[in-house]
């Protein structure tokens, strides 16, 4: 067989395989949406590549790899779905990572994600301030969930009369785990205020896991939990 020909079947061949695997195994397949998912996906796009292209093995190796690996996809699939026990531990769990404006920052240590991936997950949600987050959950698939907390009437009209203010500012965060964040102090929010601050609420920067500055002026903080501190 002349091998133009055979990489046209082994590429039609790794195509109708990678269709059928989707068409049966959902559209979470597509999204990612669970851990098995994600491995399955990296694993089957590699050996369908191979199957295309690696002429030097036969095309039956790829086609018994390929269909092994969806049947495992596919009992996994069923088992997540029927038993409720065992789902967390195939597919993952969500965590919540701020509750009622606090962060926590021994789910945010457990699964190893940083101060600095949360931030950017809340700024693509429109949220500048941590404090006006009523909840925040990390889903299974990596995505950034947020509730904004509920504002009062007299809140929102305060904050379209201020619109015009022009002390009116950006949030700054200016503490993070316990350490100040020089590059982000001002003349006017210089490290000095921050330390007056700190003390007129009889703290100490060791015990503060994340501080801000929100639009008005004020400094916000969240505290280490007592765990944290022993």
């Amino acid at each position: 067989m002349p091998g133009y020909l055979e990489i046209i079947i082994r590429t039609l061949t790794a195509f109708i395989l990678l269709w059928i695997y989707i068409r049966y195994l959902g559209k979470q397949v597509i999204s990612q949406k669970a851990n098995h998912f994600y491995i399955a996906s990296i694993t089957m796009g590699t050996i369908a590549g191979n199957l295309a292209f690696n002429i030097r093995v036969k095309i039956i190796y790829f086609i018994i790899s390929f269909v092994l690996m969806g049947t495992i996809v596919f009992v996994l699939n069923k088992l997540a779905a029927k038993y409720t026990n065992i789902r967390q531990w195939i597919a993952g769990k969500p965590y919540i990572l701020i509750k009622n404006g606090v962060i926590d920052e021994e789910v945010l240590e457990k699964i190893s994600y940083t101060m600095d991936s949360l931030m950017a997950g809340l700024r693509g949600k429109d949220v500048f301030n941590v404090h006006e987050v009523e909840v925040a959950v990390l889903e299974i698939d990596g995505s950034l969930s947020v509730l904004k907390k509920k504002e009062e009437p007299d809140t929102v009209r305060n904050r379209l009369g201020d619109a015009n203010d022009a002390r009116m500012q950006l949030p700054c965060e200016v503490l993070m785990e316990g350490r100040i964040l020089h590059d982000n102090l001002t003349k006017e929010y210089g490290e000095q205020w921050l330390l007056d601050e700190i003390s007129s609420k009889d703290l100490c920067i060791s015990d503060i896991f994340y501080g801000v500055i929100n639009s008005k002026g004020n400094l916000c903080l969240s505290l280490y939990s007592e765990s944290h501190l022993k």
